[in-house]
């Protein structure tokens, strides 16, 4: 049938986002970009120009940085061409961490368009649930 294609091909890309992360985090972000960033890429981080040049330098400045960064993936969800991965980042084994979620959008198996929101854990939280 072609649903079940279409679910083996949306869990590919689900896979491809997260991959795409891992090697980023890792520090190998010409390669994330090499094997999964589309010619049109475009994003909506508001801290760097909207090209994918400019966000794969900052990745890059980011890794030089911090380059010990640890990165536990919670959720990755798709819905058709989009996946959303919700993760905790730490910059270091003390660092408390921030949820980020990263949103791609895919063409042609590559990736597109991306957004990405993140927010401080607290100290102390009111909600017994917790941010994960």
């Amino acid at each position: 049938m072609k649903k079940d294609k279409q679910y083996t091909s949306e869990s590919a890309l689900k896979e491809k986002a997260v991959s795409f992360l891992e090697l980023v985090v890792s520090g190998d972000v010409r390669e994330a970009y090499r094997k999964y960033v589309g010619e049109d890429f475009r994003h909506h981080n508001p801290y760097f120009p909207g090209d994918a040049e400019a966000l794969m330098l900052g990745m890059e400045e980011s890794e030089e940085q911090t380059p010990n960064k640890i990165f536990n993936i919670k959720h990755a969800l798709q819905d058709g061409d989009s996946v959303a991965v919700h993760s905790h980042l730490r910059q270091s084994e003390d660092d408390i961490g921030m949820a980020v979620v990263h949103i791609f959008r895919f063409e042609n198996n590559q990736i597109v368009e991306m957004w990405d929101v993140g927010q401080s854990v607290p100290e102390e939280s009111q909600n017994e649930n917790g941010m994960f």
